[in-house]
């Protein structure tokens, strides 16, 4: 089991601003020596030896996540402007079918929509899962001829609509689904997948709070012993605290609910627009601090970044 990440940013879109690649510019600049320029092969290992805060970028996409399975297995976690580009190496296969699977339908998580080019070809077949009874009209919404060129029915001619709700399990691309209500303004859901023994969670805007500690047969199909989690951490406590009831978590509380629930591995996810890739290298290496020192626990904790692909 594989998951790659299309887009990682919360709330909106945020591309690199021309001050934050000058600021990258010159903190490398800064640790420039005369060794590091030498020889061609000095230069190499010099940028090779930056860090990645500064050599690459976490990514400006909104959310969405790819799954890949055994035997071609596959499924789409929510379709922020990530599903664009995802759409864009999707078009190049030979996949005629797709799965989507929706947390919520604020706009972060709808928008790439429009833009997923399997949807045009006639004989792509999408089947979407969320837990909205009325899914198709809401998606139509943002592609009335009055914000969007193309209607939904034009484009997606072959889209199939399933209603899941908290407490559901089902199978879907030889996956083993269960589905947890969380606690987030208009709700949104969260999503288990297991396959050959292991289970892979994603739960993107969540506002933890003590309830999520507390143990349900939802939260224990879930959460419970996975080995991975993609989990919303949008927040410093300090901003946590000041956007209370906005539906989002900070990062140490992500690490206080995964090793609550013993996962293993836990990545960051949908970061603040406002955080550059230096902010969140430093949230990075805090949570991991908090987690070795506050939490005591053997938690592996990574910052989600766009075009990395990771194995469970």
């Amino acid at each position: 089991m594989k998951i790659r990440f299309w887009g990682v940013r919360g709330s909106v879109p945020t591309p690199l601003t021309p001050f934050q690649v000058q600021a990258k510019i010159t903190a490398a600049i800064q640790r420039i020596s005369e060794k590091d320029l030498k020889s061609p092969d000095a230069r190499q290992k010099f940028i090779s030896e930056l860090p990645s805060w500064i050599y690459g970028t976490t990514g400006g996409n909104t959310s969405c996540v790819e799954l890949l399975g055994e035997n071609d297995s596959h499924i789409i976690l929510d379709a922020g402007s990530g599903l664009r580009p995802l759409g864009k190496a999707l078009a190049k296969t030979e996949r005629k079918n797709f799965s989507i699977f929706l947390s919520h339908f604020h706009w972060d998580h709808i928008q790439g929509l429009p833009f997923f080019d399997p949807a045009y070809k006639p004989d792509s077949k999408i089947d979407f899962y969320s837990a909205v009874e009325d899914a198709r009209q809401k998606i139509s919404l943002q592609q009335e001829q009055t914000f969007f060129p193309v209607t939904f029915d034009s484009m997606a001619k072959n889209a199939i609509f399933h209603y899941v709700k908290s407490g559901d399990t089902l199978k879907v691309e030889g996956f083993d689904i269960h589905v947890c209500q969380m606690s987030h303004p208009g709700k949104s859901h969260s999503f288990a997948f297991e396959q050959n023994g292991k289970k892979f969670v994603y739960a993107t805007d969540v506002e933890l709070s003590q309830q999520d500690f507390e143990t349900t047969d939802d939260r224990e199909k879930v959460f419970r012993n996975a080995d991975c989690i993609v989990l919303d951490s949008q927040y410093t406590v300090e901003e946590a605290y000041k956007k209370a009831n906005w539906g989002h978590s900070a990062f140490c509380f992500a690490i206080d609910f995964a090793s609550h629930w013993g996962i293993k591995k836990l990545f960051l996810f949908h970061h603040e627009p406002t955080y550059d890739d230096k902010k969140l290298n430093s949230i990075l290496v805090a949570a991991r601090w908090y987690a070795q020192y506050i939490a005591q626990s053997d938690l592996k904790v990574y910052l989600a970044c766009e075009n990395q692909e990771y194995e469970i």
